[in-house]
């Protein structure tokens, strides 16, 4: 895997034309496996021998993973998405409560208002020419000021918050970067618990800390910073990519932007095919088969430590047919994709992703017909990491 990070999707098709399941050899020399067909990471994200929990990952429990290792806390911070049965379904109850349609339904006019409200502010940041970094000013601020709204994070963490969290998803960085960025998350988020348990508000961060006070056993101590660290990173990292990748598609396709202008086709049309297309996520760490398991042909050890490889299911001919490649809002089952996950670990907030997404896109759009990008899109720089799937700022004009 490139640590580097790239557009992942020429790689993708080479590998798929190989097979649905391919070896790979991940930072530090570490061997594993990616699962990138769509009918095998299907059954693979849902297969009852496939495990989250670290301890059935073989080389780190041979002692063979270095401290620093740049996806070692992917592997081993405390919560969701590395627990499994009934801790899983523990550490998720509460969480749950917080992303219900009707508790989604209740963020729309702060969404909303929010969106419009760094609109406003997006045009003012222009410059001269019109030019703006949409990323920057809309496409991370709106998801990030959600997510720590739902918390009850203030706003003076943000940016460092988004900083550490670019960090913790990097695959480039080395092993003492990795081991700070761990600490000062850390560290921040505890700061942030210690406010909230000394003064509660309503907030989902307050409401884990009075489920850990009531019942010892329900969070404890480390899997309360690990499940605010999850849900800040995934809360607000895989939106900004959404958004920024479903502008980046609709620049580059007047013609399916045409059609949702027109009626014709819908925002949430644009969020799913975006989400087919270039998932926000290119390959997700990690999962570990408890026995050695055949998918797709091919067998992939007890305790591998296994990619999902998102980005690629997404353009998997066999399933989305030979134009998987095209970007089409009228592609029959566009929703027919893996990039929200599936199975017990299925994204808990898919309904405020997608909240976010259509919301943004038809704000700005509507705003900003004719808006599109300032730089050719090859020369816009991409993630630094394989996880991610992205680009790291996005130059647009906002007229055109």
């Amino acid at each position: 895997m490139d640590p580097a990070g790239s557009c992942p999707h020429a790689a993708n098709a080479r590998l798929l034309a190989q097979g649905a399941v391919a070896p790979v050899v991940l930072p530090g020399g570490v061997r594993g496996m990616a699962v990138l067909g769509h009918d095998a990471l299907k059954e693979f994200l849902a297969h009852p021998d496939v495990a989250k929990d670290a301890r059935h990952f073989a080389a780190l429990q041979a002692g063979e993973i270095a401290d620093g290792w740049p996806l070692r806390t992917f592997a081993t911070v405390q919560g969701m998405t590395t627990a499994d049965g009934a801790d899983h379904r523990r550490l998720r109850s509460l969480m749950g409560k917080a992303f219900t349609a009707r508790r989604v339904a209740e963020l729309r006019p702060y969404v909303e208002e929010l969106a419009s409200r760094l609109l406003d502010g997006l045009e003012a940041a222009a410059a001269d020419d019109g030019t703006v970094d949409l990323r920057a000013r809309f496409a991370l601020p709106l998801p990030m000021g959600v997510i720590c709204e739902l918390l009850g994070v203030d706003e003076a963490h943000h940016d460092r918050l988004h900083h550490l969290s670019n960090q913790l998803v990097a695959t480039d960085i080395g092993p003492a970067e990795v081991m700070a960025a761990n600490r000062e998350t850390a560290e921040t988020l505890s700061a942030v618990v210690a406010a909230k348990a000394a003064h509660p508000g309503d907030d989902l961060t307050s409401a884990m800390i009075a489920a850990r006070e009531e019942d010892g056993d329900r969070f404890s101590p480390q899997e309360l910073i690990g499940t605010l660290m999850l849900t800040i990173v995934a809360g607000h990292e895989t939106t900004l990519n959404l958004i920024t990748n479903a502008v980046r598609a609709l620049c580059a396709h007047r013609d399916q932007l045409d059609l949702v202008l027109s009626g014709a086709a819908s925002w949430a049309d644009v969020v799913e095919e975006t989400l087919r297309w270039d998932s926000p996520v290119s390959y997700f760490p990690f999962r570990y088969p408890t026995r050695d398991l055949t998918l797709g042909g091919t067998v992939i050890p007890r305790g591998t430590p296994v990619l999902a490889g998102y980005s690629a299911a997404g353009r998997d001919t066999r399933t989305h047919g030979p134009d998987a490649a095209h970007f089409d809002l009228t592609r029959a089952g566009t929703s027919r994709h893996l990039s929200l996950g599936h199975g017990a670990h299925y994204c808990l907030g898919a309904p405020l992703a997608r909240l976010e997404a259509t919301t943004a896109l038809e704000q700005l759009f509507t705003r900003f017909p004719a808006l599109d990008l300032a730089v050719p899109e090859p020369e816009l720089p991409r993630h630094a990491s394989f996880v991610g799937n992205s680009v790291r700022r996005l130059p647009v004009r906002l007229r055109g």
